[in-house]
């Protein structure tokens, strides 16, 4: 469950690839961009395959209180951030291209973007070894999320095309990004009771 709330609040928070498909949305280029959105979940279920794998194999059970202590605070950090941040989102509109956007636009777009590992890492290093997630487990889960990512820039785009340009306004996605950072706190706070409920049953 953590795994999931923890992706959905990254992934969902207005970010360079959200902004891209809520203009395009708003352009009226929703169907046209399709294979966009596709690139950005096929660039996220690599990246989770890769350190999925790479994290199976190189984190032991020794290391996981220390992980999961890390894991909690990052994961707090992250929520503040996320919950105090202001969304820019003329500035945004503004710089995001107008042109079609293609399937390996949103792949390159993705696999670069820092947001990608702000959610990859913590989960593959992190959530991964701390729910016993192993074997074809990991390419399930990569799968579902990358699923979600490609979500991310097409539920955006939804928006833009069934609202407008009011959706915009910078206040509705400042709140929006509160109830992300609020979530994500709310999952940090999880992830420290299950640390401190196994340890007290061990």
């Amino acid at each position: 469950m953590e795994i999931f709330l923890f992706a959905l609040s990254i992934m969902y928070s207005p970010g360079p690839v959200n902004i891209m498909g809520l203009s395009a949305g708003l352009t009226g280029q929703f169907s046209r961009t399709v294979g966009f959105f596709i690139g950005v979940g096929v660039s996220l279920f690599c990246l989770f395959i890769l350190f999925g794998y790479l994290g199976e194999s190189l984190i032991t059970a020794v290391y996981l209180p220390y992980i999961s202590v890390a894991g909690i605070a990052y994961t707090f950090y992250l929520g503040i951030k996320i919950l105090s941040s202001r969304v820019d989102i003329d500035q945004n509109l503004r710089v995001a291209p107008m042109k079609r956007l293609t399937f390996w636009n949103g792949f390159l777009i993705q696999s670069f973007n820092p947001k990608s590992m702000l959610v990859v890492l913590p989960i593959t290093t992190m959530m991964f070894p701390a729910a016993h997630v192993t074997g074809g487990t990991i390419f399930l889960l990569s799968l579902l999320l990358g699923l979600g990512g490609a979500g991310a820039p097409g539920s955006y785009a939804l928006l833009g095309a069934a609202i407008g340009r009011s959706v915009t306004h910078t206040g509705y996605l400042s709140r929006f990004n509160q109830l992300m950072g609020g979530l994500m706190i709310t999952v940090a706070a999880m992830m420290l009771y299950e640390l401190l409920a196994n340890g007290n049953h061990a």
